[in-house]
């Protein structure tokens, strides 16, 4: 970096730095330690345990006990100190979570795994969803404040882009995509960062450009658009199509849903094209008039050849469509299987490239289901509420914006209800985020102590 860039990036350090002491001076120890947790929880997330992968590594795939030992206890332990300090002043809230709706979505959960084909597979991983899960449900109540919340997401934002930066200066070999790589050489110069892959490193960067716009909306003009402008040219580099294209498209599509007064019309621009987008790539292998559609665009909507994927993914369903082969517990080895026959290059994905596919692989119809109600219908009405009583508006955007990019995401990638994923930390964040601004005001900053 030359010597101007340098100095803008030791004053946005400065900045940040006098922000979170000046946050941190409203708080007293326990309001302060909520904040502790949540950057920690949001860089445990985003970091990892294990950054900067070696890809170059034979045993890069190799599942390391200890290391996973290690996460799942400080999961387990970030979520139990987060619960209880939640607890202890937001009962309220919490409370809230308990509907028919979700406990139904849980109790099927459990239906799903007791009956896994794997039972010891999805239990083992289901215990990490959880974890996970919880952390990010609670992250949005952490905080005491909407100002501390700003705090704690834009220094883990920070931290985040400081170190891939940083790796691709320093380490390269490490942090971009080369020929050497064990797994996937023709990605060779695609950027990662810290990422263990770039369709990893390019939705997370997507999303720190949206919390970026809404830091600067809310009045951080330094933080802010450092955030967005860093993690913008870093999305480029990463080479991801489907999270270039849809980075913008789904913030013009967030607006328009921003500004449109009925429920039932924001339902309208939030999901015909979703319904569309999964018609033209899962829905082209069912129907030959489909599929027939597809092949007229000047695209190729099946993202190189996924549709042996998405075949070899429907014949699962198809062999358990209610029940589902169990909770995370089908791509480990499916060779073997009577429908991989024919589909032996398909049996190699690690997923089903289709986050509502691979859940009716997983969990079964019941389960995709009840998941489309949680996730993906009531987030809409909740956002909806929130802006009817006017609640924290950019707040409000910001999660509606990390939500529908992830229902667009998932039409190409599987990201759902997937353990400790980036992805689906965020996206459930956003979906926690709206549940409770839609029934409690943000407290914007703490009151003057008498």
């Amino acid at each position: 970096m030359d010597r101007s860039a340098a100095d803008m990036t030791d004053l946005e350090a400065r900045s940040l730095g006098r922000a979170f002491r000046d946050g941190l001076a409203e708080l007293n120890a326990v309001q302060a330690a909520r904040c502790l947790v949540a950057v920690a929880s949001l860089l445990l997330v985003l970091v990892t345990l294990d950054p900067f992968p070696d890809l170059r590594n034979p045993d890069v795939t190799t599942v390391v006990g200890g290391r996973m030992a290690l996460a799942y206890v400080s999961w387990g332990l970030l979520a139990a100190v987060a619960a209880l300090l939640v607890a202890t002043t937001d009962a309220p809230a919490l409370k809230t979570l308990v509907t028919p709706l979700h406990l139904c979505l849980v109790g099927w959960l459990v239906i799903n795994i007791v009956l896994s084909e794997s039972r010891g597979v999805s239990i083992q991983r289901f215990v990490l969803a959880a974890s996970v899960t919880s952390l990010a449900v609670l992250l949005p109540l952490l905080p005491p404040t909407q100002r501390s919340f700003n705090l704690c997401l834009g220094a883990a934002a920070l931290v985040l882009l400081a170190l891939c930066y940083l790796g691709i200066f320093l380490a390269p070999q490490y942090s971009i995509h080369t020929a050497l790589d064990i797994g996937e050489p023709q990605l060779a110069g695609d950027w990662r960062g810290s990422f263990g892959h770039k369709n990893i490193a390019s939705p997370v960067m997507t999303i720190l450009v949206y919390v970026g716009i809404y830091l600067t909306a809310v009045g951080s003009f330094v933080m802010g658009p450092a955030i967005a402008a860093l993690a913008g040219i870093f999305l480029i580099f990463t080479g991801g199509k489907t999270s270039s294209v849809l980075c913008l498209a789904i913030y013009a599509l967030a607006s328009l849903v921003y500004v449109t007064p009925g429920l039932w019309l924001k339902r309208i621009i939030c999901f015909v094209p979703l319904i569309v987008m999964n018609l033209l790539t899962v829905g082209s292998v069912l129907s030959p008039t489909l599929g027939g559609m597809t092949r007229l665009l000047p695209l190729d909507p099946t993202f190189t050849g996924r549709s042996a994927i998405w075949e070899f993914a429907l014949a699962a369903v198809a062999e358990k469509p209610v029940i589902g082969h169990g909770y995370a517990a089908f791509w480990d080895d499916v060779t073997a299987r009577q429908t991989a026959q024919g589909a032996e290059w398909a049996t190699s994905a690690a997923h089903s490239h289709n986050s509502y596919l691979d859940l009716a692989v997983t969990i079964g119809l019941p389960g995709l289901l009840l998941v489309i109600l949680v996730f993906v219908l009531a987030p809409l009405g909740n956002f909806q509420s929130a802006q009817a009583h006017s609640r924290s508006g950019a707040l409000a955007k910001l999660f509606l914006t990390v939500w529908l990019f992830g229902l667009y995401y998932g039409a190409t990638e599987t990201f759902l209800l997937e353990r400790q994923n980036p992805i689906w930390f965020m996206f459930a964040l956003a979906v926690a985020g709206l549940h409770f601004l839609a029934r409690f005001q943000c407290v914007e900053q703490m009151e003057p102590q008498r």
